[in-house]
C-alpha cells in the first residue's frame, strides 16, 4: 500500500491557488477549489471520497493523482489520573505516541514533531531511538485534531493549550513545525491563539535566533536540565555544539524581536543536578534571560537510563534555594505516569506489522 501511495500526490500539501490552478487544469470551476481547501483544513476529510459536496466525477479526478495521508489512532491509553496517551499510525506505517492532559481549567495536546530524535539525551525515551523522520505539518496538524476530538469526547471541552514536548526536536524541524502552527492558528483552520502553544527545544541557537528574526508568536520552552555545560554536555550531546553562552545570546535575541513568554524546564535527578550548588547554577543562567518561569520537573524512570528521582526533602530544598533567590519556580508533578505517557517517556516509532 505504501508503495502505491509514493506515486501519489498529498492533496493537502497544494495550496488554495495550486488548487484553482488545477481545477482550471481538470476543467472544473474555480469554486472547486474553495470546497477542497475547506474539506481539509476545515472539516479535516480522511479521504477524498468524503468530499459529498463534489460530484463523483471530480472526486474520481483528484482520487487518480491524490491521496490524503491521514494520521489514524492505533489505540489509546488511559491513566488513573485522567491523561491519555494515543499511539498514532502515520501513512507509512511508523509510529509516533501524543498526549491528552487534562486538568480543571486545561485539556493540553502534547504533540510530536519527529519519528524518533537524532539528539540522544540521555534521560529521555526517545533519545534512545533513531530519527527516521521529520512529520510533515498536516501530520502535526492531524495529531492537534484527534486530540481535540478525543478531548471532546471524554471531557466535552476543546483544547486550550497545545505543547511540542513529545517525541523528537521540534527546531529541526523548523519548516513543517511552524506551517503546522501556522494552520492551527489560522481562522481558516483550527483558529487557536498562537499565545496557548508552547514549542520546547534542547536548545538549537541557530534555530532560536531564526525564531526571533521571524517573529513567532508562540511561546518557548527550552529544556536545560543543567546549569553548566560540564554537566549538560554530560546528558545532552547537543550542548557540545549549542552550549550555555550561545544559548542565552539567543534567548535574549529571541525576547528582544517577540517578547514572547520563555520558559525553563530543569529535571531533577538524585546527585546529579540537585544540590544547592547546581540550584545557584541555575540561578545564574535564570537572571541572564527574560525567562517568565522555572518548570522544576520530577524524574521519571525509563530504562537504559541511570537516574534516579531525589528524595522529596531534597527537591523541597532546591525550591526553598529557587525562592530565597526570587526565582519564579514551580514545581512540576508528572502525569501519566502509570501508562508511561509522562515527561520523557514516549517511545513508540516502530512500523506496523504487515
Amino acid at each position: 500500500m505504501y508503495g502505491y501511495l509514493c506515486a501519489m500526490k498529498n492533496l493537502r500539501h497544494s495550496t488554495l491557488p495550486q488548487l484553482e490552478e488545477l481545477m482550471q487544469e481538470i476543467g472544473e470551476p474555480r469554486f472547486r477549489a474553495i470546497q477542497v481547501y475547506e474539506w481539509i483544513w476545515k472539516k479535516f476529510a480522511g479521504d477524498i471520497q468524503d468530499m459529498t459536496n463534489l460530484s463523483k466525477s471530480l472526486r474520481e479526478k483528484l482520487s487518480a493523482n491524490y491521496f490524503i495521508p491521514k494520521v489514524k489512532t492505533h489505540h489509546s491509553q488511559y491513566s488513573s489520573d485522567g491523561t491519555i496517551k494515543n499511539r498514532l499510525q502515520l501513512h507509512d506505517d511508523y509510529f509516533i505516541e501524543s498526549v491528552l492532559i487534562p486538568t480543571d481549567k486545561r485539556f493540553t495536546a502534547c504533540v510530536s514533531s519527529q519519528v524518533g530524535c537524532s539528539l540522544s539525551c540521555k534521560f529521555c525515551a526517545t533519545g534512545y531511538l533513531p530519527r527516521k523522520r521529520n512529520l510533515d505539518y498536516d501530520e502535526i496538524v492531524d495529531e492537534v485534531v484527534l486530540l481535540n476530538e478525543q478531548s471532546q469526547k471524554h471531557y466535552g471541552k476543546n483544547l486550550t493549550n497545545i505543547v511540542f514536548m513529545g517525541m523528537g526536536e521540534p527546531l529541526l524541524n523548523y519548516k513543517n513545525v511552524l506551517q503546522a502552527i501556522d494552520k492551527i492558528t489560522s481562522p481558516d483552520s483550527l483558529g487557536m491563539s498562537p499565545r496557548r502553544i508552547t514549542v520546547s527545544t534542547a536548545g538549537i541557537a541557530k534555530m532560536i535566533t531564526q525564531l526571533g528574526d521571524d517573529e513567532v508568536r508562540f511561546k518557548l520552552a527550552i529544556s536545560l536540565h543543567a546549569a553548566t555545560d560540564a554537566k549538560r554536555n554530560e546528558i545532552m550531546p547537543i550542548n557540545e555544539t549549542n552550549n550555555l553562552r550561545a544559548l542565552i545570546v539567543a534567548l535574549n535575541h529571541f525576547y528582544k524581536k517577540t517578547g514572547n513568554e520563555i520558559t525553563f524546564e530543569y529535571i531533577l535527578f538524585k546527585d546529579f543536578n540537585d544540590s544547592l550548588e547546581d540550584a545557584d547554577d541555575l540561578v545564574k543562567v535564570y537572571r541572564q534571560v527574560p525567562a517568565d518561569l522555572v518548570n522544576i520537573i520530577e524524574y521519571n524512570p525509563i530504562e537504559n537510563a541511570r537516574f534516579q528521582k531525589p528524595e522529596d526533602d531534597k527537591v523541597a530544598q532546591f525550591m526553598q534555594y529557587l525562592e530565597s533567590k526570587n526565582v519564579n519556580a514551580h514545581l512540576r508533578r508528572s502525569r501519566g505516569k502509570d501508562i508511561d505517557a509522562a515527561c520523557g517517556q514516549l517511545a513508540n516509532v516502530d512500523k506496523a506489522e504487515a
